[in-house]
């Protein structure tokens, strides 16, 4: 069942109840109630338009190139409120095409992939006969702060071992977000015991629970997307680290980009099917832009020039490890794929440089400029000015 937040903004994957466990309860409830108190139906308000936000250039491409290719890492957005962080990445999700799940499963496996099946469930069925699948949207997850560690991780299915006595896993949302998007909101106030639980699952990309009596591992491998507000507290280095991307948005003082970021809100607020129709067009180009870089992205050539450049970049400013490499020139070939390009080019380094590596500097107290400067001047001692 989808649900949407107070203004609307984009679709939320309710974290108690799959849709039809969402709607047959429901229905329950209006079948026992009388008919002066029966709820209203609830409208699925449309999202707003990817394609409709206003600025904000760099997150929309980060979160355009984590969407080519969920192996960079996540995107970080840091920045004032206000300024669309949210919006933004709830309307990547209804730009992204539908995913092949097998049928029953209830940590979104792919039936194209044994060697990602969950061991509970799908690895068991493997040799027997062949699974059906369907197709499902890509899950756009929310990771509420106040979430427990049962919720995220799973936990036993009381109901079921009180009714029947049966040791029953129930999936929480790390398993609802497999093959999709966990998204979270102020990610700097979340709690330090659950961001180290992030970063474990993270880095392996399996959830192991052991809990209960219960011994479950199933696959979790999803796109880490979070936003914040710098000034409510700095995010931990160890969770920083694991976002491929970084990026900070501001509040536009442009006063047509304001006049125009008011006219859209208020014509989405007013009427938003007719608003979301308006756009269309533009968001089924993005689509097709993603789908098709997403199928060229493999073949997209990254000669040894290219990461020879790379490397010395990172030497330049001090990354530590190789895991900045890794991700500009990941990075850089989803961009490249982005643009139907055949290979990476310098400028395609130029472009994602900042978001890759900004939030991999040290601190230098003897340099007090920001990291887009420090990184535009790794650039020309690098490339040449």
């Amino acid at each position: 069942m989808n649900a949407f937040d107070a203004h609307g903004s984009g679709p939320i994957v309710d974290p108690q109840e799959s849709g039809s466990q969402a709607t047959s309860r429901a229905g329950q409830r209006s079948k026992n109630m009388p008919k002066a108190v029966q709820p209203s139906p609830v409208i699925a308000r449309p999202v707003f338009p990817f394609s409709a936000i206003v600025g904000q250039e760099d997150m929309k491409k980060a979160l355009l190139i984590a969407a080519t290719d969920p192996t960079i890492g996540g995107v970080m957005v840091f920045g004032d409120r206000g300024t669309g962080k949210s919006t933004a990445v709830r309307s990547l999700a209804c730009l992204l095409p539908p995913m092949r799940v097998i049928t029953g499963c209830r940590f979104n496996c792919d039936p194209r992939s044994k060697a990602s099946a969950c061991a509970s469930e799908c690895t068991q069925r493997a040799g027997k006969t062949r699974p059906r699948s369907n197709t499902e949207p890509v899950p756009v997850v929310d990771l509420p702060l106040g979430a427990t560690e049962d919720r995220i991780v799973g936990a036993l299915d009381l109901e079921r071992a009180l009714s029947s006595g049966e040791k029953v896993f129930e999936p929480g949302l790390l398993a609802k977000a497999h093959r999709g998007f966990l998204y979270i909101d102020e990610v700097n106030l979340l709690e330090d015991h659950l961001v180290d639980l992030l970063l474990d699952v993270a880095a392996s990309g399996e959830n192991i629970v052991e809990r209960e009596g219960l011994s479950v591992r199933h696959p979790s491998r999803f796109v880490l997307v979070g936003s914040g507000n710098p000034e409510e507290g700095e995010l931990r280095p160890q969770l920083l680290d694991r976002f491929g991307l970084s990026v900070d948005v501001k509040t536009p003082t442009d006063i047509k980009q304001r006049i125009e970021v008011i006219k859209r809100r208020e014509a989405f607020d007013r009427d938003p099917e007719a608003f979301a129709a308006d756009w269309q067009k533009q968001n089924n180009k993005i689509a097709r832009r993603i789908v098709n870089a997403q199928k060229r992205l493999h073949d997209i050539e990254v000669d040894d020039k290219i990461l020879e450049l790379i490397s010395t970049l990172c030497m330049r400013i001090g990354s530590d490890g190789l895991r900045g490499e890794l991700t500009l020139m990941r990075a850089a070939r989803a961009a490249a794929a982005l643009d139907a390009a055949k290979a990476v080019a310098e400028s395609h380094i130029f472009d994602v440089a900042a978001m890759a590596l900004g939030h991999r500097l040290r601190r230098d107290p003897l340099d007090q400029a920001g990291s887009d400067a420090r990184i535009e001047r790794a650039l020309a001692d690098v490339f040449g000015s």
